[in-house]
C-alpha cells in the first residue's frame, strides 16, 4: 500500500485549468459597446439608410412618386453647380484646415512650457471651440455688420475704407474662413499640445548635448515624432470640414451669389427649398463615399508612415 501510494504521481498544479466554450471576460468588452452601438445604428445607420433609399426615389413637389434608379445619380455627375459647389469646398476646407494646423502648433509650441498663468492662458486659447456653431456664426455676424460690428469702423479709422465683409463674393469667403479658424484652431491646438507633451525627451536632450539648436531639434525630432499625432486631427477636421453647414447658413447662406455655397448649404437648398430630395441626398451621399475615400487613403498614409519610423 505505501509503495503504490509513493508511486502515484502528483497532480500538476501548473497546468492551467480547461478552457470553457465561451470566456465571459472575453465577451465582456463587446457587451458593454452593445448599448452604444444600438444607439450608433439608430442616429446615424438607419438616416443613412432612409437617405440612400431617397437617393434612388424620384420626387414631385416633395412627394415620392416611384422609383429614379441612377437617374438622381446622373444628375448630380453633370450638374455644374454641384462641382462648383465641391470646388468652393474643397478651398474652404484647404485653407481653413492649413491655418488651423500651423496656427495650433504654434500656439501649442508657445505654451508647451510652464510659466505664470499658462493654465489660464491654454484655457483662454480653447474658449472658442466650446461655443454652438450656431452661436459662433451669430456672433460674428454681429462682428462683420455694418452697423453694430468692430470691423467696419477699424478699418475706417485706419483709412482704408469700410470692407463689408459679407456683401462681396471674395470678403464674405475669407470671412467664413476666418471664422473657421477661429472657432477650430484650439482643436488642433489641444491635439498639438497633448503631442508635444508625450513626447520623449531622450533625444531632444541628446540632440541638445551634440550642439543642435532649438530649430534644428524641432525640424529634425520634434516634427517627425509629432507628424502622426497631428495627422489624426487633420483628418478629423477635414471630415468635419467638409461638412461644415451652421456658421455659413447663419452668416451667409450660401452667398453673396454662390461665393460661400458649400456643397452642403447647396444640397440642403436643393433638397429643403426646392423639394428634390432625391437629387439632394444623391449629392450628400456621394460626399459620404468621397470622404470615405478619403479616410481610406489618410489611413493608408498614417501606417505606411509609421511602418517608416519603425
Amino acid at each position: 500500500m505505501t509503495t503504490e501510494l509513493a508511486s502515484t504521481p502528483a497532480p500538476d498544479m501548473s497546468a492551467s485549468p480547461p478552457r470553457r466554450p465561451w470566456d465571459f471576460d472575453r465577451l465582456l468588452p463587446y457587451l458593454l459597446v452593445i448599448p452604444a452601438a444600438l444607439a450608433l445604428a439608430l442616429v446615424s445607420i438607419y438616416p443613412i439608410y432612409e437617405a440612400i433609399k431617397a437617393s434612388f426615389t424620384k420626387y414631385l413637389y416633395g412627394r415620392p412618386v416611384g422609383s429614379a434608379g441612377f437617374s438622381n445619380y446622373i444628375d448630380v455627375a453633370h450638374d455644374p453647380v454641384f462641382w462648383q459647389s465641391m470646388g468652393t469646398t474643397v478651398e474652404f476646407v484647404l485653407l481653413a484646415v492649413t491655418a488651423e494646423t500651423v496656427l495650433g502648433l504654434a500656439l501649442a509650441l508657445l505654451v508647451i512650457n510652464e510659466f505664470k498663468g499658462v493654465k489660464f492662458v491654454r484655457l483662454s486659447i480653447l474658449l472658442p471651440m466650446t461655443i454652438a456653431p450656431v452661436v459662433v456664426g451669430v456672433i460674428w455676424r454681429l462682428i462683420y455688420s455694418s452697423e453694430t460690428g468692430f470691423v467696419d469702423p477699424l478699418f475706417v479709422a485706419l483709412g482704408l475704407g469700410a470692407p463689408r465683409v459679407l456683401s462681396h463674393e471674395t470678403s464674405a469667403f475669407v470671412g467664413l474662413v476666418v471664422v473657421d479658424i477661429w472657432e477650430w484652431t484650439p482643436l488642433l491646438f489641444l491635439i498639438a499640445l497633448a503631442g508635444l507633451q508625450s513626447i520623449p525627451q531622450e533625444p531632444l536632450e541628446a540632440a541638445a548635448v551634440d550642439g543642435a539648436g532649438p530649430v534644428r531639434i524641432f525640424f529634425q525630432h520634434t516634427l517627425p515624432l509629432l507628424i502622426p499625432i497631428l495627422a489624426v486631427g487633420v483628418i478629423l477636421r477635414l471630415i468635419d470640414a467638409i461638412g461644415t453647414f451652421d456658421q455659413i447658413y447663419v452668416l451667409t447662406r450660401g452667398g453673396p451669389g454662390t461665393a460661400t455655397q458649400l456643397i452642403s448649404i447647396y444640397a440642403y437648398n436643393t433638397a429643403f427649398n426646392f423639394t428634390d430630395y432625391g437629387h439632394g441626398t444623391a449629392m450628400l451621399i456621394a460626399l459620404l463615399v468621397f470622404v470615405s475615400l478619403l479616410i481610406l487613403v489618410a489611413v493608408a498614409l498614417m501606417r505606411r508612415a509609421a511602418a517608416r519610423t519603425s
